[in-house]
Formats: structure tokens, sequence, C-alpha cells
């Protein structure tokens, strides 16, 4: 049997820069990875808030608006985890949406009481923030290249 001897430092092993190389590549456009899954949870929580908050049937247009806009930042959650160098590019797009979801109640609904107000306004700012932080990290990860 051979021996093989484990050391819990690789910094001699011959290939190490090789191996960091190709980790920097895999892992490229990465820096956001931990806001992937909160804007898509958000995402999925604005799409269902109408029936979750009990606003479907008295806010039609608002339950629609409140689907699609959901469904719509899930989808860009998706890409940046899918394709990260690629949508990350868009994450000013998810900024704006947020600030459209803060005005929503107003612009889209008819009549809206405080409780539909004030989920729009709590998940549109919460999605203006981790757009905001999506792009800055992004812009942050394309300066050091």
């Amino acid at each position: 049997m051979a021996r093989v001897s484990y050391r819990s430092d690789i910094s001699s092993h011959p290939d190490v820069s090789e191996m960091r190389d190709r980790y920097d590549r895999m892992m490229g456009g990465r820096d956001v990875a931990l806001v992937d899954a909160p804007v898509f949870l958000l995402g999925l929580y604005f799409a269902v808030s109408p029936w979750i908050i009990h606003f479907s049937s008295v806010q039609t247009s608002l339950s629609t608006h409140n689907l699609i806009i959901g469904i719509a930042i899930s989808l860009l959650a998706i890409g940046f985890t899918a394709a990260p160098q690629r949508m990350y590019g868009l994450s000013w797009a998810m900024g704006v949406m947020g600030i459209w979801m803060i005005i929503s109640p107003w612009v889209v609904g008819r009549n809206s009481d405080g409780g539909v107000i004030a989920n729009n306004v709590v998940v549109g700012a919460l999605t203006l923030i981790m757009g905001l932080v999506c792009a800055v990290t992004a812009r942050g990860a394309r300066n050091k290249t």
C-alpha cells in the first residue's frame, strides 16, 4: 500500500497557482451570491402577496401587477444565479422595480387600504436595497478586472 501523507496546507502543491486561477474563473462575478436567494424569495412573496394579504378580489389590477412584477424579480434572481456575469448588469433594473413597487398602490390600485400600501412599500424598499447592493457589488467586481 502506498504511503500518502495528508497536509492541511496546499501552498507547496505544484499546481496551486493554476488551481487558484481556475477557482477565480469559476467563481468570477459571484460576489453577490448571498443576495440571490433573498431576492428570489422576495419576488415569490410579492407574486403571491395579494392572496396572502387577501386583496386579490378587491384590487384585481394591483393583484395582477404584483403577480407579474414578483415573477419578474424571481426570474432576475434565477438569472443572477445561472449566469451571474451576464445578469448583474441588470441589477440596477431591480432597484427601479423597487421604486415602482413603492408607488404602484397609488398608480395601479384603486382606494388601496393601509395593509396593501404597507405591503408594497416594505417589499419595494427591500427590493430597492437589494438592487442597490447587487449593482454596487457588481460594479466593484467589474472594476477589479
